[in-house]
């Protein structure tokens, strides 16, 4: 059993005690902490219904006399619910809400482990790259890569380089970082004697010890003064340059890493003194062995990237924002190599993914399932409960961190000017997720199946262009499926949908949609709730939620399907019979099964369950026979085998074995029979079997 500690926050929040069955504490961070500390005191786990005052319920827990035996959580049902405009009729959500927080921990997925010794590399121009090695140099051990050229200090505390930068990758604890040295000096050589600065008869060379070649005449003198040190080379060959480093601060204006999401390790604050500084503080905390999640699971088996050499799916590849996916062929076989390191866990792979060949598993989609449940039969079953007017919640989708921190910050305004601001209405159940990107069709269409009305996805602009591309196309295809049932709602609203802010304090545009959903009202559910589980197999979900659409169905689907968008992971094959000629290349490239071949006779299958529409097969035709048709069938129309194309098996002239098709046979007959090897009676053995074909040719050479 749980222990809830609810407060009504100083009588800010009118809460229903009777109706969440509790105990109703009004100061329980403050007069009241007592009963907080003598809860610690009891084996259950404890849920405190407060996120603000985490810090001291949790430092309260740490330096209690007897040891919290069971977990301690928070969950926010203040600015959600209890400080917005329809806090009297947010009971079910806050109930609903604290059914989440109940629920069993997600069991523990493996992690990442990275080690830094502090090897910083400091990239950039010497005058601002010099002073920040200087005052790092006494904590991390130092190197400098300037790339334009400064004073430079004369005694040699740390390892200063200089040149273009040519190769940049890797992660925190493994940075590879190559660079061309363009300058004649080389400054990792350079004792910074001067000679070289006393005998340039231009005055070439100055205290940075690099030479402006722009003034330089070629005289030389220079290397003639520096010729017991070796230093400067007009003429040098080998001007690669390399080094492998734990952390990188990159001070250029144009950095080598401009992806949305750089690697751990990796901070590239430009030219902005206050952002160097956030840079350099966080560089001294990534020192020692560190971890993280492993985000998602990969399926080799079901991946439709690539067959016979050819590419099919490149989704993930396309989508992720840290080039943590590449592309890997091995004997003609395609598959995708995750780097788990530079993986920052945005989920967009899994989400795109047609075959669910990549899974996210931070949580595990079987979790997220129990969390949608939670959510939807808690809030409709307080609503049957309480005789309320029926109405099904609105599931609205965030990321733990800017999604949440908005809705949040939205809730105090709308609390403290009401006038200005509209919180969360009361249907608006929220479920914060790890990263918005990794949430797809079949989290949003079982949430619907399960009792949701609609599925809103929060966005905050902070999310990578590639996410948001398809994260719409996720919307679309998800749309197009429910209207092809006749199960969305009237254009433009439809059951899933984005609300776009442009930055996590965006408030103005999230209250404006709030506004209007508080208006309108709650939406009516699709029928009653489904009970089947999400699985880890993403087309298993997918199933059973078509399954559930049929059932509920306004309008039967048309014998011949509904068109879907291009970027459906449902559809068929069109296929022209007259220029297939049944050498079933497309079989061999089919990673799904989706397509058959039959072993006694010369016939071509499908099975339209299995397709993932990665159109391997169109690639792999040497006929350009097939063509992708992205389309819903019934549930029933796509489990039954049909056949593609067929035709008569052609039987050798000499013996009688059936050894191709007849289509075949008369394509080899127009392209070869004009060939001086097959002229005459020769023209015979194109109709004849290979082992008859071989006998055939003996004989006439005898």
């Amino acid at each position: 059993m749980t222990k809830l500690l609810v407060c009504d926050c100083n009588r800010t929040m009118p809460l229903d005690a009777k109706a969440l069955g509790v105990a109703m504490h009004t100061s329980l961070c403050r007069q009241e902490v007592g009963q907080f500390l003598t809860a610690l005191g009891e084996p259950e786990p404890i849920i405190v219904a407060c996120t603000q005052e985490r810090a001291l319920f949790s430092e309260l827990a740490e330096q209690s006399a007897k040891p919290i035996v069971a977990p301690l959580r928070f969950v926010n049902i203040r600015e959600i619910a209890g400080w917005t405009q329809e806090a009297k009729k947010s009971t079910p959500k806050i109930l609903a809400l604290l059914a989440l927080a109940e629920l069993p921990q997600a069991d523990p997925v493996p992690v990442v482990e990275f080690q830094s010794q502090g090897r910083l590399l400091i990239i950039g121009p010497a005058i601002q790259a010099l002073p920040w090695a200087e005052k790092l140099g006494a904590s991390l051990d130092i190197s400098v890569l300037s790339t334009e050229a400064g004073l430079l200090p004369l005694s040699r505390d740390f390892p200063i380089y200089s040149g273009v930068v040519s190769k940049l990758n890797g992660y925190l604890g493994q940075f590879t970082v190559e660079w061309n040295l363009i300058n004649p000096i080389d400054p990792e050589m350079c004792t910074r004697c001067g000679a070289c600065v006393t005998v340039c008869p231009e005055e070439a060379i100055d205290a940075s010890f690099q030479i402006n070649l722009e003034r330089c005449k070629s005289h030389r003198a220079c290397v003639t003064a520096c010729a017991g040190i070796g230093a400067i080379q007009f003429a040098r060959s080998d001007t690669l340059r390399s080094g492998e480093f734990d952390l990188i601060m990159d001070l250029r204006t144009t950095p080598r890493m401009p992806m949305s999401q750089t690697p751990q390790g990796y901070l590239a604050p430009g030219a902005d003194p206050f952002e160097q500084s956030l840079a350099a503080a966080k560089l001294l905390g990534l020192v020692g062995e560190f971890e993280k999640p492993k985000y998602f699971v990969y399926n080799e088996k079901i991946c439709a990237h690539g067959r016979n050499g050819v590419t099919g799916c490149s989704a993930c590849i396309d989508v992720c924002s840290t080039a943590a996916i590449q592309s890997v062929f091995k004997n003609g076989q395609g598959q995708v190599a995750v780097n788990p390191n530079l993986c920052m866990g945005c989920g967009a792979c899994s989400t795109v993914c047609p075959s669910g060949a990549m899974r996210y598993n931070y949580p595990s989609v079987p979790y997220q399932g129990l969390q949608l449940k939670a959510l939807s039969k808690t809030y409709t079953t307080e609503i049957a409960r309480a005789n309320l007017a029926a109405s099904a919640p609105t599931l609205l989708l965030l990321s733990h961190t800017a999604g949440l921190q908005l809705i949040e910050s939205l809730g105090r305004a709308a609390h403290l000017q009401a006038k200005s601001y509209e919180g969360l209405p009361s249907f608006v159940v929220p479920l914060s997720i790890e990263n918005i990107a990794s949430t797809g069709i079949d989290l949003w269409l079982s949430a619907l199946s399960y009792g949701f009305a609609e599925v809103k996805i929060l966005l905050t602009g902070s999310e990578d262009p590639a996410y948001r591309q398809a994260l719409a196309q996720q919307a679309a295809l998800g749309n197009a499926i429910l209207q092809a049932y006749g199960l969305n709602l009237n254009v433009p609203e439809t059951r899933i949908s984005m609300i776009e802010a442009h930055s996590s304090d965006d408030l103005e545009t999230v209250s404006k949609a709030f506004g209007l959903m508080r208006k309108r009202g709650a939406l009516p559910t699709l029928g009653t709730p489904a009970s089947f589980g999400l699985a880890n197999q993403k087309r298993e979900t997918l199933e059973a939620v078509l399954t559930y659409f049929e059932k509920q169905a306004k309008t039967p689907l048309p014998l011949d399907g509904v068109i879907l968008p291009t970027s459906s992971l449902f559809g068929g094959l069109a296929i022209n019979q007259a220029a297939c000629t049944l050498c079933m290349s497309c079989v061999g490239s089919c990673p799904e099964g989706a397509l058959l071949d039959n072993p006694d006779e010369p016939k071509l299958a499908f099975l339209e369950k299995q397709c993932v529409q990665c159109g391997l097969c169109v690639q792999t035709c040497p006929e350009d026979a097939l063509q992708l048709l992205p389309r819903l069938l019934s549930v029933e129309q796509r489990k039954q085998k049909v056949t593609l194309n067929e035709t008569s098996p052609y039987h050798c002239i000499s013996c009688g074995k059936a050894f191709g098709t007849l289509k075949m046979v008369e394509l080899m007959l127009g392209k070869l029979g004009t060939h001086e090897a097959f002229s005459g009676t020769a023209m015979n053995r194109l109709k004849m079997c290979s082992d008859c074909r071989v006998v055939d040719m003996m004989k006439a050479d005898s």
